[in-house]
């Protein structure tokens, strides 16, 4: 494990209710510890999780349009609110790595295509030459390796259920020697067994069990209950 802990610098732009600071998850938070290797951000959508990826790529010193940090390019609104109010602490520190940002992944691609040379880390194609789902997993592939930090925002975006298991087999084959930090709505991702997992839904963060979070309770539910989930849901829109 790299990256130990990361602490909010609070000051005075960071006491009022300006973004990001509006979000609450990140406005009671002081401080977060990563504990193994594998580490997910899990809340609803808007929680801040996200954001919260982005402000620790930004402090890496990663293209937070996504990417290393030999990857120069710029996409509009892809700058961390946060990362100017981050520090992270490191035993060792690294500078090897990648963030994925699914939202953005598309121009992540057209940037490699400027870049032939590179190519040939990604499985010796272009990315856009691929399904959205296939470029993903050629990046995780062949562009992932060991004594690095890999951030990935959502990648499940892209991937059918058996490819998010793919995704579970390359981050257990480099587990030992390289450290992930993963915000996802997939409890098959959030299945991994013995990762950490942040549940951003509540105020400051804190670890949550498996079990306990809403992706996987309401997924078993649904899977076990399905006509009985329907029913209930499609009531509730008639009767309003």
């Amino acid at each position: 494990m790299f990256l130990r802990s990361l602490t909010i610098l609070r000051n005075e732009h960071t006491k009022g209710n300006e973004y990001p600071f509006s979000i609450p998850a990140l406005r009671n938070l002081e401080s977060l510890s990563f504990r193994g290797n594998v580490t997910f951000f899990v809340g609803e959508n808007g929680s801040g999780k996200s954001t919260l990826m982005e402000g620790i790529a930004d402090r890496c010193g990663f293209n937070t349009a996504g990417g290393s940090r030999n990857n120069a390019y710029e996409v509009d609104a892809s700058q961390s609110a946060l990362g100017d109010h981050i520090r992270l602490s490191w035993m060792p520190k690294v500078t090897n790595g990648f963030f994925l940002r699914a939202e953005t992944f598309y121009h992540f691609a057209s940037h490699l295509d400027t870049m032939p040379a590179s190519l040939r880390y990604y499985g010796g194609r272009s990315l856009h030459e691929q399904s959205h789902g296939e470029a993903f997993l050629s990046l995780f592939k062949h562009r992932f390796g060991k004594k690095a930090i890999y951030l990935l925002d959502e990648p499940e975006a892209a991937l059918s259920p058996a490819r998010q298991l793919a995704l579970l087999k390359v981050i257990k084959d480099l587990e030992k020697e390289a450290q992930f930090i993963i915000a996802t709505h997939s409890p098959i991702l959030l299945g991994y067994p013995d990762a950490d997992i942040i549940n951003f839904d509540v105020h400051p963060p804190q670890e949550v069990q498996y079990e306990d979070t809403m992706h996987y309770i309401i997924t078993r539910r649904f899977l076990e209950n399905r006509k009985r989930v329907l029913s209930e849901l499609f009531e509730e829109e008639d009767g309003d």
